[in-house]
């Protein structure tokens, strides 16, 4: 039976890209893993009480940070499941590797394109609202039941670990972070300093 886990992303993460990267390469090299790909929107993360939450700012107007992105991940994940993996690297790539800003919807366009999806039937279920629904409801479940706080985190059942993968495609890293979901006598292993 294949293990179930949930993994949050952001596009703005290098950390995230590395895991989440990792993760595909993984399932592509026939990791026998069940993988939800969850969003976690940093910007709504730092966004202050008073601020309008970011699955409830129009389409149109200025977004934040990475926030059309999610939006139009979650058109492809759920509308267009089989293109996701390739939408979702390309997404990481564009702002990683390329230095592009994935706020831009023809950045984002330029992406779906690439990845051989109909540009207008994912923009037309953008358009429809549901991404919006979708982000606000599973990034306020990530809060509530896991007190997730940011990206990558890794979720098994009850159990959510954070996690700063420092290399891009090491598939040995995040099956080793996969296995180890379960050892919950370690709360907290962190460096104190980044090696160089």
């Amino acid at each position: 039976m294949a293990r179930h886990f949930d993994l949050t992303y952001d596009y703005l993460c290098p950390f995230a890209r590395n895991a989440n990267e990792a993760v595909v390469d993984a399932l592509e090299q026939g990791a026998n893993w069940s993988v939800t790909f969850r969003p976690f929107s940093l910007q709504e993360n730092h966004n202050g009480p008073e601020e309008t939450p970011v699955w409830d700012v129009a389409l149109d107007a200025d977004m934040g940070s990475g926030v059309r992105a999610l939006l139009w991940s979650l058109a492809v994940r759920d509308s267009f499941p089989d293109s996701f993996t390739r939408f979702h690297v390309s997404m990481f790539s564009a702002r990683h590797d390329q230095a592009l800003d994935v706020g831009d919807e023809q950045v984002i366009r330029d992406v779906v394109a690439d990845v051989g999806l109909d540009v207008d039937a994912v923009s037309q279920a953008v358009a429809t609202g549901v991404p919006q629904r979708t982000l606000e409801s599973e990034h306020s479940a990530l809060v509530e039941t896991h007190e997730v706080f940011g990206v990558p985190t890794f979720i098994v059942e009850s159990e959510a670990v954070f996690v700063r993968v420092m290399d891009r495609h090491n598939v040995e890293d995040v099956k080793r972070i996969v296995d180890m979901l379960g050892w919950v006598n370690l709360n907290e292993f962190k460096r104190t300093r980044i090696p160089q």
